[in-house]
C-alpha cells in the first residue's frame, strides 16, 4: 500500500523550495460567470509553470553519487523545464526525453535551461520508456514527472500558499494529467482542512482517471487525442492515483471546445496567457462541470504556449463561443449574386473577414457557385439571427463548429 505524503512532508518541500520557487499571485477572476472564484496563477512561475516545484524538490534530494551520474526526464515540457532548471541551478548534467511533436518554444526553454533534448516517439509515455532505457544504460536517475512521492510533495506546496493567501477557501479545481499536482493539493490542503473539497479536471480526449478510480487501479488508455498535450498523460501514476483515490472528491472532464473558450476568457477577462492544459479547471467551472462551494480557487497550473498555437486556439475559441464562424452556402453565378449575399451579412451587422468563391466543384450544378463565409459576430445569438437571415433569403447554408 502506497504511503500518502504528509503536511510535514509538503511543509519540509516549502523550506526547500524557499529562494526556488515564486509565491505566485492569487487573483479574483474577472469573468462576472465566476464570481467568487480565485486564480491561482502557476502561469507565472519559474519556467512557467508548478513543476518546478516537484522537480527541483526530487532533484535536491539526489545523493552527491547520483548527482555525478546525471539526471534524466520525460515531458512534454513543462517537467522538462522544471527539471532543466533545477538541475542547472544544483550544478547537474540533465537530459531530457520529448516527444517528437512537443511545441517548439517549450523545447527551445528546456535547452537554454541547460538540458540535452532528445525528441521522439508520439507521446509522453513513449518518451518515458526512452528515459527509463536511459538511466538504465547511464546510471542518470530517473526524474519521474508525478509518480514519486518527493514531486507530490513538493507540487502541495501550491495549496500551502492558497490556504495562506486565501484562508477561507472551500474548493480547489486544478488540472490532472500523471496526478502529482492533484495529489500534492489533496495531501496538503486534507490535512490543513479536512472538509475543503478538490476536484480534478482532465481533458476528454485524455482522461485516463475515470476509468483507473472505475476500476479501482491505473489504467492506461488505448488512445489520446486533446490540445492539452501538458496533460495528455496515458496511465495515472501509482503514487498519485494512490492520493487521488483517498483524498479527491471528484474528476470531471471538459472538452476541447471548453479549454478554447477558457483560453479566451482567461486573455479577455483576466489578461492571462495560459496554455490549454493550465486552462482546464477555469474550463470547468466557466462551463458549469464542478459544483463548487465559495470561495473557489482555480489552479492555472502553466502558460507555456506556442504563439501558433494560441493564434488557432483563439479563433477556435471564438468559434466556440458563436463570435465567429465560418458558413458556406450556395447562389447564383451570375453578376452581383456574390454582392447580393455580402450585403445581407452587412446588413445584418455581420463582419466578413474572408470570402471564397469556388465554381469547380462537381457537386455544384451548372449555373451556380459555392461560396465559403468567415464572419465575426456578436455572440451566438447574432450568428443565428445572421445564418436566418441568409436561410430566410433562400440560400442553403451550412455552418462549420457547434450547429447553429
Amino acid at each position: 500500500m502506497t504511503e500518502l505524503v504528509t503536511l510535514a512532508d509538503v511543509r519540509d518541500a516549502a523550506d526547500a523550495l524557499a529562494g526556488i520557487v515564486r509565491r505566485t499571485p492569487l487573483e479574483p477572476s474577472r469573468d462576472p460567470v465566476l464570481d467568487g472564484v480565485h486564480l491561482k496563477c502557476e502561469n507565472l512561475q519559474r519556467a512557467g509553470s508548478f513543476k518546478i516545484r516537484g522537480a527541483y524538490m526530487r532533484v535536491s534530494g539526489l545523493s552527491d553519487e547520483e548527482r555525478r551520474h546525471g539526471v534524466v526526464a520525460a515531458s512534454a515540457g513543462n517537467h522538462a523545464q522544471g527539471v532543466a532548471l533545477a538541475a542547472s541551478t544544483l550544478g547537474i548534467r540533465s537530459t531530457v526525453f520529448m516527444p517528437e511533436a512537443a511545441p517548439l518554444p517549450k523545447v527551445a526553454a528546456t535547452k537554454g535551461y541547460g538540458a540535452d533534448v532528445i525528441l521522439g516517439g508520439l507521446t509522453v509515455d513513449d518518451a518515458l520508456e526512452s528515459a527509463h532505457r536511459f538511466a538504465d544504460e547511464t546510471g542518470a536517475t530517473l526524474i519521474h514527472p508525478f509518480d514519486h512521492r518527493d514531486i507530490v510533495a513538493g507540487q502541495g506546496t501550491i495549496a500551502l500558499e492558497i490556504l495562506d493567501q486565501l484562508p477561507e477557501t472551500a474548493t480547489i479545481v486544478t488540472s490532472v494529467g500523471g496526478g502529482g499536482l492533484i495529489a500534492g493539493i489533496a495531501a496538503a490542503a486534507k490535512q490543513l482542512k479536512p472538509g475543503i473539497r478538490i476536484v480534478g479536471v482532465q481533458a476528454e480526449g485524455a482522461a485516463a482517471y475515470p476509468t483507473s478510480l472505475a476500476a479501482g487501479r491505473p489504467v492506461k488508455l488505448d488512445k489520446m487525442h486533446t490540445i492539452a498535450d501538458g496533460i495528455a498523460v496515458g496511465r495515472p501514476g501509482d503514487v498519485p492515483f494512490a492520493h487521488v483515490a483517498s483524498l479527491v472528491d471528484e474528476i470531471v472532464t471538459v472538452t476541447e471546445e471548453d479549454i478554447s473558450r477558457a483560453l479566451l476568457s482567461l486573455l479577455e477577462r483576466n489578461k492571462l496567457v495560459v496554455e490549454p492544459a493550465g486552462a482546464t479547471a477555469y474550463a470547468a467551472l466557466l462551463n458549469y462541470s464542478v459544483a463548487y462551494d465559495e470561495p473557489c480557487v482555480a489552479v492555472l497550473s502553466g502558460g507555456n504556449i506556442d504563439p501558433l498555437l494560441l493564434m488557432r486556439l483563439i479563433e477556435h475559441g471564438l468559434g466556440a463561443s458563436g463570435r465567429f464562424m465560418r458558413a458556406s452556402l450556395r447562389c447564383a453565378d451570375r453578376p452581383g449574386a456574390l454582392a447580393t449575399v455580402l450585403r445581407l451579412v452587412g446588413r445584418y451587422g455581420g463582419n466578413i473577414v474572408d470570402v471564397y468563391h469556388q465554381r469547380s466543384d462537381p457537386r455544384l450544378s451548372v449555373g451556380e457557385v459555392s461560396v465559403d463565409l468567415s464572419i465575426e459576430t456578436r455572440g451566438s445569438e447574432h450568428a443565428t439571427e445572421i445564418v436566418a437571415a441568409l436561410r430566410d433569403a433562400g440560400y442553403f447554408v451550412s455552418v462549420e463548429g457547434p450547429s447553429i
